[in-house]
């Protein structure tokens, strides 16, 4: 499907801090990258609740295949920390997260330099933020989409410059059909997506049936129907909420293994980058091109 050739050597480095002042623990980010290749693009990536920089090998070693620098940061959620929904810390890790891709961005050119030689290597004008589930939510913010209060206002504005394209990969819905559990632990999970106006890819599976909201499946393509364009959907009739194991191999929250829709997800990501970066248009319309006609995928735009 890539028209990247995806056989190319790949290295990570790890951990990486990036200063973080207040944040209580470090901030540690892991770096994977090609060997070879110069002017290439980058990818911040935040992981879904619980997760950590060493998570979903199967989406980002492919990214970085395709031709990608892929920073991930592990956030405070992570299991490592032990911060679960009755510490105090807890009601306040949405916006450490989004202040964790900040100090991410704004300190690019150092974690560049001590991961070898990738300074020279890397084309910083062309930067994306990409996320899976809280991941997506943090990502979102990034690219423009605020915070709805108690009051229906939308919060501040936590967008930045930096951030030229993205994608949400199962991206929390709009926030008046959370569930009594979601109310209580998750209340920050009430997105205004009404100002991303960063281009960016949304994929949602259509056997996705969050816990966390009253509404279905299509709850996850809300980023995608309420911003505003450019933006592309990526629907994946048959895809829960890890989309075939993106996160790894046979791992626990894995509800519909299955290596060829991980492929998809991961170059579908790409092929998106590529073309919204003005790199590389025929891996998109390929895309465009193949989309099942029996239904298990289909490729919106607006």
């Amino acid at each position: 499907m890539p028209s990247h050739p995806l056989d190319r050597r790949i290295f990570s480095v790890r951990p990486i801090t990036v200063p973080a002042p207040g944040r209580g623990l470090d901030l540690k980010v892991k770096v994977t990258a090609p060997l070879s290749g110069r002017d290439l693009p980058v990818i911040v990536f935040s992981h879904g609740n619980a997760w950590s920089m060493n998570g979903y090998e199967p989406l980002v070693d492919r990214w970085a295949a395709a031709g990608f620098v892929v920073v991930q940061p592990t956030h405070l959620d992570s299991r490592r920390n032990g911060i679960g929904w009755d510490d105090p810390r807890f009601a306040t890790i949405w916006r450490v997260r989004i202040a964790d891709l900040h100090a991410i961005l704004d300190n690019l050119d150092d974690i560049l330099l001590q991961a070898g030689d990738l300074p020279e290597r890397t084309d910083r004008e062309r930067v994306a933020v990409v996320g899976h589930s809280w991941g997506a939510q943090t990502a979102g913010a990034v690219l423009g989409a605020r915070v709805f209060d108690a009051e229906g206002k939308p919060g501040e504005d936590f967008s930045h410059p930096a951030a030229s394209a993205g994608a949400l990969i199962a991206a929390t819905g709009t926030g008046d059909t959370l569930t009594p559990l979601a109310v209580e632990h998750l209340p920050f999970m009430r997105p205004d997506y009404s100002t991303m106006t960063t281009p960016a890819l949304v994929v949602a599976g259509g056997k996705d049936q969050s816990q966390l909201s009253t509404r279905g499946p299509e709850w996850f393509t809300d980023a995608y129907h309420l911003s505003p364009s450019p933006k592309s959907l990526l629907f994946i009739a048959d895809g829960e909420h890890t989309l075939g194991g993106i996160a790894g191999e046979a791992v626990a929250e894995t509800t519909d293994e299955d290596p060829a829709r991980v492929a998809l997800v991961a170059d579908t990501v790409s092929a998106y980058l590529y073309g919204a970066f003005k790199l590389d248009d025929a891996p998109w319309a390929a895309l465009g091109n193949a989309a099942d006609g029996d239904g298990k995928w289909s490729i919106s735009s607006k």
